[in-house]
């Protein structure tokens, strides 16, 4: 289906570079640790978890090595819980190509801060889709999460691309939910460990009255930001439109993780798109933008004036 999505692209608008799978770059950092820690065990699990993301088949798609998604993910290790047991955040970046520019869009910007997991050096690093939890709950949620994650990231690439087109990967990040392993010291897998974890997200992201977002998503890439090489003024009122359904969307379903998610660090490319255009424009993405993102309404205002 995305192969032949992709070649109908191809002749439609010529050429559009897509990006399939992943390219992570994973860093752990353990300084907040006593000097008195072996910090040659997080060296190598840093790279077994650049193997495991990297090295493993997350799509059926064929691609190419410059069509992967290019991700960060940054572990940083505050404590030591107990014998090989960890408490950590983890932030997570990625991003997407526009087409026709070398600027990059950011699909993923987070941290998640629950996340307590067990390690023991060179212990096999490896996702199992039909055994999240493995044997041992907090090994089986170090893999969950980055696996969780990596799902989260290509549903939200496909949706940029073809309308509702990440559903599968969304689907795959709910079974981890489902079936995540359950420990006292785990947390972020339940409605109840917050407003704002990985349930949240994977709920926004699957149930069925939320499924306006998906339409948001695919017309602020394919019809605003990648249109804005062929004709900035059609592109820009596209946006208008779009971010126009996502107030609308805001008014009937408030305080959703998944617009809070989309509007992390957006506010800059925001004014960036708009800055540029004609006051009229520029007075009704203000309007717009200051019910949309409240967090940064001063900022809208003083730039967009």
């Amino acid at each position: 289906m995305r192969k032949t999505l992709l070649i109908i692209t191809l002749l439609v608008t010529a050429t559009c570079t897509r990006a399939q799978e992943i390219q992570a770059k994973v860093t752990v950092l353990a300084q907040q640790l006593s000097t008195t820690t072996n910090k040659n065990i997080f060296r190598t699990l840093q790279t077994q978890l650049t193997n495991m993301i990297n090295n493993r088949k997350w799509t059926k798609d064929v691609f190419q090595t410059q069509e992967k998604i290019q991700c960060n993910f940054l572990l940083n290790i505050s404590s030591v819980q107990d014998d090989n047991v960890y408490k950590a955040t983890l932030t997570v970046q990625a991003a997407r190509p526009i087409y026709n520019a070398s600027y990059q869009s950011p699909l993923v910007n987070f941290q998640d801060g629950d996340f307590t997991f067990k390690y023991v050096e060179y212990q096999p690093v490896e996702f199992n889709e039909a055994r999240v939890g493995g044997n041992d709950p907090l090994a089986g949620n170090l893999t969950a999460v980055f696996a969780y994650y990596v799902y989260i990231i290509l549903g939200l690439d496909y949706d940029s691309f073809e309308a509702k087109g990440g559903e599968q990967y969304f689907q795959k990040a709910l079974n981890i939910v489902t079936n995540a392993p359950e420990s006292r010291d785990i947390s972020g897998w339940k409605a109840f460990d917050g407003n704002r974890n990985r349930y949240w997200l994977s709920n926004n992201l699957n149930t069925a009255r939320y499924n306006q977002i998906h339409d948001i998503l695919y017309a602020y890439f394919r019809s605003g930001l990648d249109m804005l090489y062929q004709d900035q003024a059609a592109a820009r009122n596209s946006m208008l439109a779009t971010l126009g359904s996502l107030a609308d969307f805001i008014q009937q379903n408030p305080n959703t993780m998944i617009v809070q998610f989309f509007l992390q660090n957006r506010s800059d490319e925001l004014i960036g798109i708009f800055k540029k255009a004609d006051q009229l424009t520029k007075t009704k993405a203000a309007e717009l933008l200051t019910k949309i993102d409240v967090a940064n309404t001063t900022k809208y205002r003083n730039e967009l004036k």
